[in-house]
């Protein structure tokens, strides 16, 4: 479903940014509209192949005789295709990785090109965020009100940017040893953040500077949300942020600074009803969480109620309802839901929808959810006061699986 959701999207001239910690969402490359043997035989699965006692080269042909009987029953033929494939650049971007197109996540640590006195608030969540994400790579309290060093880097960086420079890593940990500033809120520096202390701190990000693996989070196309979504021909971009090869806190990091990015360049962008672009999580478990707070939930929660106004969508995927904050939920303004795998993740998408719609007839919605078949959704929409049953056409791209690091270049 949200392959081809995705599709849609695309095909309308929107461009999209996908979060991917699955490491599947790149099927939107694998697609083949001449259905020839050798374009599907790389991509089948050998295991398969194996358990029916046939040759990849047999299987392959199968699947794309499959593949164009399931495009041609949903009304869909090769030229679509084409046109998805030509008018789309799709690319897979490997944050710490360079098997596919590297990420320079930190980059410069450049101040957004944005007044202080208009925009004060924004640079601030922008602040927040990286300084959020990389306490949480260094394995430190990202918290931005009772961790110290959140607030002293907090306070390096908006120092540098409001005088309009630049900072690096490198610099960033000199001034820890040395702060521009003498007092942090009513404190003197060394009285709320001991000279001793702040050595550790910043030997320890310089550890993690020092890391071979380090390099490769700085290096890359830069972290520019304008390019993440356009080519430099004009085309709609689909860039996908490969997750799977990443940490738990890896993966907070990227998603962190990422949509801190996607915020600020969001509140640039004049009111619009038209939707100009889409952000697409996927299996979103762990980074907007009922309970806890990780960095990664702020920009998630900022999005989710501020980003419809400028004309961007964002779409949250999860085979886990329980796991979502319930702020989430009730502002979302269209659902589809799917066959749910148990009792607690049902009774939170119908207590949801009674959150966000008022009221729900909690019995009519349980018989449709359990009744649904595969890819069968029930849709509900803030435009529409009663649900719709549908099912999901087939999808262009070849839905293989997940791709492992290998396979991307």
């Amino acid at each position: 479903m949200g392959i081809v959701l995705l599709e849609e999207v695309l095909s309308s001239g929107i461009p999209a940014l996908i979060l991917d910690p699955k490491g599947d969402m790149g099927n939107l490359l694998l697609n083949f509209p001449e259905f020839r043997t050798e374009d599907f035989e790389p991509w089948v699965d050998q295991g398969e192949a194996r358990r029916k006692g046939v040759s990849t080269t047999a299987l392959a042909e199968e699947t794309a005789r499959t593949w164009k009987e399931g495009l041609a029953a949903s009304g869909i033929g090769p030229d679509r295709m084409r046109q998805l494939q030509e008018g789309v650049d799709v690319r897979i971007l490997t944050p710490g990785s360079t098997a596919g197109i590297p990420l320079n996540v930190i980059g410069n640590l450049e101040p957004p090109p944005i007044s202080w006195e208009q925009d004060g608030e924004t640079i601030r969540d922008e602040i927040e965020g990286l300084v959020s994400g990389i306490l949480v790579l260094a394995d430190i309290d990202p918290d931005p009100l009772t961790s110290r060093e959140h607030i002293l880097l907090s306070n390096l960086v908006e120092h540098a940017w409001r005088g309009g420079r630049s900072l690096d890593m490198a610099s960033l940990i000199t001034e820890i040893q040395d702060p521009p500033m003498r007092r942090l809120g009513v404190f003197e520096l060394d009285t709320f953040f001991p000279e001793k202390a702040r050595t550790k701190l910043a030997m320890k990000l310089n550890g993690l500077m020092a890391s071979p693996s380090f390099v490769e989070w700085i290096q890359g196309e830069p972290l520019e949300i304008a390019g993440l979504l356009r080519a430099p021909d004009g085309r709609p971009r689909a860039s996908i942020i490969y997750l799977s090869h990443l940490s738990d806190p890896e993966r907070q990091f990227v998603v962190t600074l990422l949509l801190s990015k996607v915020v600020t360049w969001m509140r640039q962008q004049s009111g619009t009803s038209e939707l100009r672009a889409l952000i697409y999580a996927d299996e979103v478990m762990g980074f907007a969480p009922p309970t806890a707070e990780p960095p990664s939930k702020r920009p998630i929660l900022t999005l989710y109620k501020q980003a419809r106004a400028h004309g961007v969508g964002v779409v949250l995927a999860t085979q886990n309802p329980i796991d979502l904050d319930y702020k989430l939920m009730s502002n979302a303004g269209t659902w589809m839901v799917g066959r749910l795998q148990t009792e607690r993740d049902k009774a939170r998408i119908i207590e949801a929808l009674r959150s966000a719609s008022g009221a729900v007839d909690v019995p009519a919605w349980d018989a449709r959810i359990s009744a649904l078949g595969k890819r069968e959704f029930v849709l509900k929409s803030t435009r529409s006061a009663d649900p719709t049953l549908f099912s999901s056409r087939w999808a262009m791209s070849f839905l293989r699986g997940p791709m492992t690091l290998s396979l991307i270049h």
